[in-house]
């Protein structure tokens, strides 16, 4: 068994559909700073079992928490945006 934070499949899941609506850099550096970010902006939600990991999906589905991710993960792309750390 291993320790995982769901959250960071539900930032990787969502970053693709919300970065097309944002004129945004992509390339795996940008996408990573925009996960962080976005990853230190949400509580981590840890599973440990597969059981869990079904509870947590369920939760994934409200609306509430959808928009949170979203947030975070817009707040964290125009930030990039602004201050790449490529050239």
């Amino acid at each position: 068994m291993h320790l995982k934070n769901y959250m960071e499949e539900v930032v990787f899941n969502m970053m693709e559909g919300i970065l097309k609506d944002i004129n945004c850099c992509t390339c795996d550096k940008c996408l990573m700073d925009i996960a962080a970010l976005a990853l230190n902006d949400l509580p981590p939600k840890y599973v440990v079992t597969d059981q869990g990991e079904v509870y947590l999906k369920i939760n994934a589905l409200q609306q509430q928490f959808e928009v949170d991710a979203t947030t975070a993960i817009i707040k964290a792309a125009v930030l990039v945006k602004r201050n790449p750390r490529h050239e």
